[in-house]
């Protein structure tokens, strides 16, 4: 008997991660319908999507986009519903009936619908890791009574979910997550903080959105993903280890307590764990991305510098804190980084003003998500007013 399609939502559909979710699915159309699309502002995207794919319903979030989507698809003789404002992408998981929800909206704005996924009882593909860093533990609450699954999407933590397949939870010492050291490896601490927006969006392996490219030179989405893998997989922060890996072949490993380490390899291509996630399960023949390991030569690990790179030790410290540290680390970045982008702020002065937030906020262990929200909204005001002139 033949597999049915898997109906899909995509959260996020015009960033890089929805993108290559959607090229998934074109390369694998017995397999996957893409019964729904969203996004933040991106509406001529949107419904150029939505006329290749034909969803039974988009969302956008910016109501001022809303009229002109609608028109569009009204042109094109299509009869998707149009959810749109600020709560769309959550009417969208809440009213659309799919079996996969992958949540790529990028910063805090994804949790919400996230959140609504997780209470509906789906199977999540997490490429958005403020949901967990942020809402942790709410998330953890809400996936166990209502029955919701996560598979993670990031390369780093789908390579740790391939590999604890090798063993028992119990048995895991240590996991490694493995960073390309960004733009800035090799930079001197001097040099770094100097650095230009052009600069830091050279990332020398991956092909990412702005945000996240950003944050790889801070190694600030290293510091999210120590808190995303201690979370997800339920394990001591103190036994998630990073490792440089500039070729960016192993995506991470997992140390079992024999000294025996299983890593996960593949070609830095995000359409690798994307589809993994999508079709879990299974795993799919793609044509492309094969790995040749002659030709690579050498591979080469090291540890990061934490005196260049600060990020990370902000990581840990956060993720054994938990409570509401992670919302105001999260908030603090994404103001910061969007200073940056802005010309309001030095490159160098991100780490240091994320982590005066995180210093001065008002911490609450156990918190409900209005008090999540509320640190959310107080941190990012925080980092505004003292931004400096770049």
């Amino acid at each position: 008997m033949s597999t049915p399609k898997k109906r899909v939502t995509v959260l996020g559909s015009t960033g890089s991660i929805g993108r290559g979710a959607l090229d998934v699915a074109r390369r694998l159309p017995e397999a996957i319908r893409i019964a729904a699309l969203a996004a933040q502002r991106q509406w001529q995207l949107l419904a150029d999507q939505a006329e290749e794919f034909g969803p039974d319903a988009v969302a956008i979030a910016d109501a001022d986009c809303a009229e002109p989507l609608r028109r569009r698809l009204a042109a094109r003789g299509l009869r998707a519903r149009v959810f749109a404002g600020p709560d769309a992408l959550v009417a969208l998981v809440r009213e659309v009936e799919t079996d996969f929800v992958l949540a790529a909206v990028v910063g805090a704005a994804g949790i919400p619908s996230t959140l609504e996924a997780v209470r509906r009882g789906r199977i999540i593909g997490l490429a958005n890791k403020e949901t967990l860093v942020v809402a942790g533990a709410l998330v953890s609450r809400l996936a166990a009574e209502h029955g919701a699954k996560l598979i993670p999407v990031d390369s780093e933590h789908s390579a740790i979910f391939q590999a604890l397949h090798a063993g028992r939870s119990a048995e895991v010492e240590r996991i490694y997550l493995t960073a390309s050291g960004g733009p800035f490896r090799t930079w001197s601490s001097e040099r770094i903080a100097a650095a230009t927006l052009e600069d830091a969006l050279k990332h020398p392996t991956w092909q990412m959105g702005p945000k996240i490219t950003i944050d790889s030179a801070t190694m600030m989405n290293k510091a999210l993903e120590i808190i995303e893998a201690a979370r997800l997989f339920q394990i001591d922060p103190d036994r998630v280890k990073v490792v440089i890996h500039p070729e960016s072949i192993v995506h991470s490993m997992v140390q079992f307590h024999d000294g025996s380490v299983v890593a996960q390899m593949g070609s830095p291509d995000m359409r690798t764990p994307i589809q993994y996630a999508m079709t879990y399960p299974r795993r799919l023949p793609r044509p492309d991305g094969r790995l040749d390991l002659a030709s690579l030569g050498r591979m080469h690990f090291e540890a990061p510098d934490p005196v260049r790179f600060p990020a990370l030790r902000l990581g840990h410290e956060v993720a054994r804190l938990g409570g509401t540290a992670g919302a105001a680390l999260n908030a603090a970045n994404e103001a910061a980084v969007d200073a940056f982008r802005a010309g309001r702020m030095r490159f160098g002065e991100i780490v240091p003003r994320v982590e005066d937030v995180l210093r001065r906020h008002a911490f609450i262990a156990d918190p409900d998500l209005e008090q999540l929200t509320a640190v959310d909204a107080w941190a990012r005001r925080e980092v505004e007013p003292c931004c400096s002139p770049a």
